[in-house]
Parts: C-alpha cells; structure tokens; sequence
C-alpha cells in the first residue's frame, strides 16, 4: 500500500515515515510539508533515521500525491479538512490523528470526506480505544450519582486543551449514559462553583515537561473510586497504530470509520 505522509519533516510525521518503512505491506509514496517549513527537500527516510526513500519532502501537493492509495494525517484542522476534500474526490484511504476539531469542523470533515475511506480518531493506539470501551461499559453500568472526570497531562508544546484522547474518553462516557457531551461537559473550574451537578462529565488538563501523553477517567461514588488509566511511553504507537488503520480500511467500503471499528470495539 502506498502512503503519502503529511507534515513529514515533523516529529509525528517522521515517526510515521518510521512506521510506513518498518511494515512490509507499506511503502512510502510521497511526503508533504507546508511552504517554507524546515524539512524542505530533504529525503524523509534519512531524516527519519530509516535510510534514504529515494524521494524528498516537497510542498506541492499534486507531486506528493502522485500513485498515493492513501494518505497519513496527524496535522492540524484546517489543513485536514482541505485534504479530506481531495481525499474524497480521488477516492482515497484517509487517516486522521488530527485533534483539535470543533464541533462545525467535525461536521464538515464527514460531508467533505465522502467517497474517501476516513479512519478518524483522538489516539490511534489500541490501548487507548480499549480504555474507551470500557469507559463506555462503566458508564452504561454505574448510575448517574457516580460522578465522572477525565484528567489528562500532555507535553508543555501540545496546543490545544482537553485533548483529543480526552474527548474520546468523555465521548465514550456520555455514549455509555445516553446524553450529550456538550450538554453536560465541564472543562474548567475557578473560584466559587458551587455543588457538582449530577451527571456532569469534568475535564482536567495538565501540560508539562515532555509527558507523551496520561489519560485517567475516574468513577467517584459514595465511598468507592474506580480509575481507568492509560500510559503512553512512545509516541511510534500513534503512528503504528496509523498503519494498522490504513492497512484495514483499504478494503472496506467508502465510509466514516473509527478506530473502534478497526480493532473490532464497536458495540
């Protein structure tokens, strides 16, 4: 399968360069950067580590796109959506680990997208989706007086708060109860807040250092606490994870899918 990586010259895109390279049923196709960025040129293997792929990184799109069966997508919203349109058009296998969308952008990636095999996740990486099913089945069991809360830590250089894995959690929470995230979703608290209401479902950020990426969703009830957690320890397991997904959903019909769908969580 031939993979076109955008943002290539980048610490996630050269950690997918790493995964096209170390699966045999991947080859790289093409690598993309946006104008002016500092991997111009530059072949993406050897600046990944995993010896030359005999192409560079270019910021034309048409170039890069040349004999791609599908494109690899870890960069930011506005870029995404722009390249889910072409995806669409041309048919393409499309893999998004982009987060950050809002609510409107959500909706437009899915319309723009049609025609393209989309896998579209927060976190790519198998234990992440699994956390997700059971959140999804704790909060289906547990009555609305326990109360939920996802806390999550990431690196001080990561953009956007609560993260996309932390919404995926929140999302499998309010999915396992019934409601709507962003009808009962607090994302911060300060000074007098009063009594936490029932059936809220809290988010708690922390940046810092060069933490990948902690995930914790906590159950509180009267007198007992359950925590679901996940530990990120390299970052290569978003971009294998990449890999698995494209490599599934290139045989599947034009569709919107997920990483539940790819690792058979869905319920």
């Amino acid at each position: 399968m031939k993979l076109l990586v955008i943002g290539a010259g980048g610490r996630m895109g050269r950690m997918l360069v790493k995964a096209v390279d170390a699966e045999p049923q991947t080859r790289l196709s093409g690598a993309l950067e946006r104008a002016g960025a500092p991997g111009l040129g530059q072949d993406p293997g050897t600046l990944a580590g995993v010896g030359a792929a005999g192409l560079a990184i270019t910021d034309d799109l048409e170039t890069a796109l040349v004999g791609a069966d599908g494109i690899l997508d870890f960069t930011a919203p506005e870029a995404t959506l722009a390249m889910a349109r072409i995806a669409g058009e041309r048919g393409l296998v499309h893999i998004i680990g982009t987060t950050g969308f809002t609510p409107d952008q959500f909706a437009a990636l899915r319309e723009v997208s049609r025609g393209a095999r989309v896998v579209q996740s927060g976190n790519m990486s198998l234990g992440v989706n699994l956390l997700a099913s059971l959140v999804r089945r704790a909060a289906r069991s547990l009555g609305a007086d326990w109360d939920i809360e996802v806390l999550e830590m990431h690196h001080r250089m990561k953009v956007d708060a609560p993260s996309g894995t932390a919404l995926l959690l929140g999302e499998a929470a309010a999915s396992g109860r019934g409601i709507d995230l962003g009808a009962h979703s607090v994302r911060s608290r300060d000074g007098q807040t009063g009594a936490r209401p029932v059936g809220d479902i809290g988010f708690a950020t922390l940046r810092g250092g060069t933490v990948i990426g902690d995930h914790s969703v906590i159950f509180a009830g009267e007198g007992e606490r359950i925590e679901l957690a996940h530990r990120a320890e390299d970052r290569g397991l978003f971009a294998r994870g990449a890999i698995r997904a494209a490599l599934w959903v290139r045989d599947q019909p034009p569709g919107y899918y997920t990483m539940s769908d790819v690792l058979g969580l869905a319920d």
